[in-house]
């Protein structure tokens, strides 16, 4: 553990210099915004609303009316001209990886990788991330404390970031990213270098555990991953296999409900979720493979489903991982529209890992889920639904206030849509053209109108 926290420390200083370096600085933004003539969806409505009027002062939704709304036409004020377009909440992610998610597995292996070349490119991922209209993300696990950070400073542009740090894996989990030479750090004395770089904790036994846990805690997470299934993207799990013993499970969510908030497993499987039900897990994510015997089970025990809308595999994507991915692909199609019948609590996100190119397809993500729900679902799930999983962090979430609605009190995160995506919800998988403004925290991201 030293060695980790050894490591943490020197990435936030070289990530702290890189910060430096380039001449991040916190922009100066209008304090007042008032939108003109807009049809807002609230989050969780069927049907936009009259043309109004809405205020902004500071990061907050001050005030929302038909009538007209007078404002001191100072410099700090800036007064946008909805023209009838739809004002709606920030897109959220809540299964995103920042930083892996912005480096391919060649340059996660490359021994040229250091703290700043990997912070850099988490940079470009979160400023990226913003402009295609997620104003909040839930890091789902990896390096992440040092860029949400500086986010939050104004250093640097990106979401809101929910952090979990390091993910919790057993030997021979989904979080075990050890190369064949690397040996058991227990019995070897060497840690690799995937926890060095702060992408997870290989814990075994209950004490591990309880520390792994604890220690993301110490730097800020919100909320705790642990790998309690195989995975597709892993080396050593097959994908039915069952991960973390019900003691060692209930380690974490004893250490995350003494801080007050959750953990979230990834699994597939019935015989992995069933467990991690009984131990007291608040989020499963993922999910595809699962029955209806255990989506009812979640529905009695208040447990949320996140989970994602999988593409086909790709002819160059290793043969290993295309026949672990079968299942899960073959699976989706079930669970969306049983989960959704059945009442289970759903949330959205994209999962992309190790492959930076997708990264840009994020809101192309979204409309395929017209398969299963209404235009009107789909945006409640992609704003409200998904802040109100993120809330399960309690007194742990980062930030104070209501987010995934456009109401009176609300966090001011906001895009101005050009159309309507209650009748044409592809306006969402073409933000460069289709988001004219992005607001996040009060302050303009994009304007131009």
């Amino acid at each position: 553990m030293r060695a980790v926290l050894k490591t943490y420390a020197v990435a936030l200083f070289v990530f702290s210099f890189f910060i430096s370096a380039f001449g991040y600085t916190k922009d100066t933004e209008p304090t007042v915004v008032l939108f003109e003539n807009v049809r807002v969806f609230d989050g969780t409505g069927s049907a936009l609303s009259a043309p109004s009027n809405v205020l902004v002062r500071g990061n907050v939704i001050e005030r929302i009316t038909t009538d007209p709304i007078p404002v001191d036409r100072r410099a700090d004020t800036r007064i946008i001209q909805g023209e009838g377009r739809t004002l709606m909440p920030g897109l959220i992610d809540v299964h995103v990886h920042m930083t892996f998610g912005a480096l391919s597995m060649a340059d996660l292996m490359s021994p040229d990788l250091t703290p700043a070349k990997a912070g850099a490119a988490a940079a470009r991922n979160a400023e990226e991330t913003l402009l295609r209209g997620f104003t909040t993300v839930r890091d789902a696990g990896g390096p992440i404390f040092e860029l949400k950070a500086a986010i939050d400073a104004g250093q640097i542009s990106g979401p809101r970031i929910w952090p979990s740090g390091a993910t919790v894996s057993q030997t021979a989990g989904h979080g075990d990213f050890r190369m064949p030479h690397e040996r058991s750090r227990r019995f070897f004395g060497e840690v690799s270098r995937a926890e060095q770089m702060g992408a997870t904790f290989i814990a075994d036994g209950r004490d591990d555990v309880l520390t792994a846990v604890r220690e993301n805690l110490r730097f800020g997470a919100s909320q705790i991953k642990l790998m309690a299934g195989g995975g597709t993207s892993s080396a050593y799990d097959p994908i039915d296999v069952t991960q973390y013993t019900l003691d060692e499970m209930r380690a974490a969510v004893e250490a995350a409900e003494d801080w007050g908030t959750y953990v979230t497993v990834h699994a597939y499987t019935p015989r992995a979720v069933q467990r991690a039900i009984e131990a007291g897990v608040r989020v499963i994510d993922h999910g595809q493979m699962l029955d209806e015997e255990t989506l009812k089970m979640m529905v009695e025990h208040d447990v949320w489903l996140s989970t994602q809308v999988l593409r086909s595999s790709t002819p160059d994507m290793d043969p290993q991982r295309v026949a672990k991915r079968q299942p899960v692909l073959e699976g989706q199609a079930r669970l969306w529209p049983m989960a959704r019948d059945l009442g289970v609590k759903l949330a959205w996100g994209t999962d992309f890992l190790f492959e930076p190119d997708l990264n840009k397809e994020q809101n192309s993500y979204i409309p395929p889920l017209a398969e299963w729900f209404s235009n009107a679902e789909i945006l409640k799930l992609v704003t409200h639904d998904n802040a109100q999983l993120l809330a399960l962090s309690g007194l742990r979430s980062p930030y104070s206030g209501r987010l995934g609605v456009v109401e009176n009190g609300a966090l001011a995160d906001l895009l101005l849509v050009d159309g309507n995506p209650l009748t044409d919800i592809t306006l969402l998988a073409d933000p460069e053209s289709n988001f004219v403004v992005i607001m996040k925290d009060g302050k303009l991201v994009k304007d131009t109108l």
